[in-house]
């Protein structure tokens, strides 16, 4: 970790805001690596965020501040927003809605803003246009525009973003070393645990909702059930399909388990000989960043920032295509070459990922641009 800038004698310590919605797993955790990063560099750090987000991932913990602002853009919750932003040197959004929060709770005030895109914005009809609205009042807004893949920042650029950059992303967690010893596989307690034993596990990790892609993942598993002995689906995660894919499960007679939420979710992938990214939401995919550490062997979505993000180190297969996911599930499972092969490019491809560290020093870097005050010309 970089030392701790020292503060001018006589200024106070940088403030920022860190404002997040509801907040999927990629962009809470990277809050609060970067709420980390920031307080131990002697940044006063306020997270804006419902209260359940706080007691899931700890912001207070790493010492920053907390104030409970509920994810709908209501006035009481602007309003909330608006006081929590007073005094601060800057405001740092994630996220399209939080993103629009925050430029409505910073109108008529001069402080910074920047906002980190994590993934897309996906919307149907009447709410496709009015995403496209809310990403255009955003961008003109915000002094800077990160985005966590090249497609995302292409995307705020000609919606109209002053200043787009390429976002440092650092999953929490130890980077792994190329040619270092695979990680111990399976593990027998666990897969017994969950049905496995002599048979294929397969492992998907995200929230039960649209856009993840779960119902082609079921539409696959039909082809791959007639396999001896049939592979079995885990998916751990929970959400407003949990009911109608647990209905899917039953009636067709499909070997999957819906196994809700897990606080394991390491050792799920530890244990598993493939993991699956069916839905290709996320920039950069928690799942995939998550399995390549693990050196598991990965079958995902073919989408720009899935491919930017896995390079060489993961089976692509094209969007919404159960056969061709359920092709590549089998080709896998009958190829021991094969599925090395992945693990040792996923090993060299995770270890040109950001670090933690890095992640944090892009963005002080940013923070100075902004509130740093310039020389006289």
């Amino acid at each position: 970790m970089s030392p701790i800038s020292p503060t001018p004698h006589g200024q106070s310590p940088l403030r920022t805001v860190q404002v997040l919605g509801g907040g999927n797993a990629g962009s809470s955790a990277h809050v609060r690596s970067l709420a980390a990063g920031l307080v131990a560099r002697g940044v006063r750090v306020t997270v804006c965020a419902p209260a359940e987000a706080d007691h899931a991932y700890g912001f207070t913990a790493t010492g920053a501040d907390h104030a409970h602002v509920p994810r709908s853009s209501d006035p009481a919750s602007v309003a909330a927003l608006r006081a929590a932003c007073t005094d601060a040197d800057l405001v740092h959004a994630h996220g399209l809605h939080a993103s629009f929060r925050a430029v409505l709770a910073l109108s008529g005030r001069t402080t910074p803003l920047v906002v980190t895109w994590h993934n897309h914005a996906y919307a149907e009809g009447a709410r496709a246009h009015l995403v496209r609205l809310l990403e255009r009042r955003v961008v003109k807004a915000a002094a800077v525009v990160l985005g966590t893949s090249s497609d995302l920042v292409d995307r705020a650029r000609r919606t109209g973003a002053r200043d787009a950059r390429l976002a440092a992303v650092g999953l929490p967690g130890r980077r792994p070393v190329p040619g270092a010893e695979e990680p111990e596989r399976p593990r027998p307690k666990l897969r017994a645990e969950l049905g496995s034993t002599g048979r294929p596990l397969l492992v998907a990790v995200g929230s039960l909702d649209r856009h993840r892609g779960y119902d082609v993942l079921l539409d696959a598993a039909r082809a791959w059930r007639r396999l001896v002995p049939p592979p079995l689906l885990v998916v751990a995660g929970e959400g407003p399909l949990r009911a109608p894919l647990q209905g899917r499960v039953e009636r067709e007679e499909l070997p999957v388990r819906l196994v809700g939420r897990r606080d394991d979710v390491g050792e799920l992938l530890a244990a598993a000989d493939l993991a699956l990214l069916p839905g290709g939401r996320e920039a950069r995919s928690v799942l995939a960043q998550e399995a390549l550490h693990a050196r598991v062997p990965l079958v995902a979505v073919d989408t720009p920032g899935i491919r930017e993000l896995v390079g060489d180190a993961a089976e692509l297969v094209r969007e919404a295509d159960a056969a061709a996911l359920a092709a590549a599930v089998v080709r896998l499972l009958g190829d021991p070459a094969r599925r090395g092969e992945l693990r040792d490019n996923a090993a060299r491809q995770a270890a040109t990922w950001p670090t933690e560290d890095e992640t944090v020093a892009q963005v002080l870097s940013v923070y100075d641009e902004l509130t740093q005050p310039r020389p006289l010309v």
